[in-house]
């Protein structure tokens, strides 16, 4: 699913198959995020106003890159995920097994987006740091990134929450929104503050 240019994935995501949905624009929304953490890392690495930040800067490069590659590689895992969800569902309700089945699809339909949550807030951190130590002719993008990367956690989210709400064992289910819901809560507040700061910078 990587390999489609955007047209076609938007053109595939405005249709009525199943994949790419909800999880897959998420992880679509973390990609971009840790992409404009790289790009601003890029622009400010070697410039002479951020020497003091230039080995931090080199790491949030780094692993901007690293998250980049596992969002757009979530895009995939949380298509994968649907396929044993839609089998379960078209087992007969009658047949012994199919609660099982259905329970652990549901399940294993719930990691995808929790992954892509728990990515988003490694993103987060980044965009914590370029605030303060990315070039200011770049910050707007920091916003950007700090926009795209609250929209993945709050989106992968809703893939979590719609599966643990089928789900028979409510102490699981609970303990995956329990999770979810605190990771979602800090990127949040990591990343609209970083907006706000942003947003302050450029007098608006």
């Amino acid at each position: 699913m990587r390999e489609l240019s955007l047209n076609e994935f938007t053109n595939q995501l405005s249709s009525a198959a199943p994949v790419p949905g909800g999880g897959g624009a998420s992880a679509l929304m973390g990609a971009v995020s840790a992409s404009l953490c790289s790009m601003v890392g890029n622009l400010t690495s070697g410039k002479k106003k951020y020497a003091e930040y230039q080995q931090d800067i080199e790491r949030i490069i780094a692993d901007a890159v690293r998250l980049n590659e596992d969002m757009l590689a979530l895009i995939e895992k949380d298509a994968e995920a649907f396929e044993p969800l839609a089998k379960a569902y078209s087992i007969p309700k009658e047949e012994p097994g199919r609660d099982e089945i259905l329970e652990k699809a549901l399940y294993e339909a719930a990691l995808a987006p929790l992954e892509i949550v728990k990515k988003s807030k490694e993103a987060a951190a980044l965009i914590n740091e370029l605030v303060v130590k990315g070039s200011r002719l770049a910050i707007s993008d920091v916003g950007v990134a700090a926009s795209a990367c609250e929209a993945c956690a709050k989106g992968a989210s809703m893939n979590v929450y719609i599966n643990t709400k089928l789900m028979k064992d409510r102490e699981v289910a609970s303990k995956l929104n329990e999770q979810t819901l605190g990771l979602v809560d800090e990127v949040v507040k990591i990343c609209g503050a970083a907006y706000s700061e942003v947003k302050g910078g450029l007098g608006a």
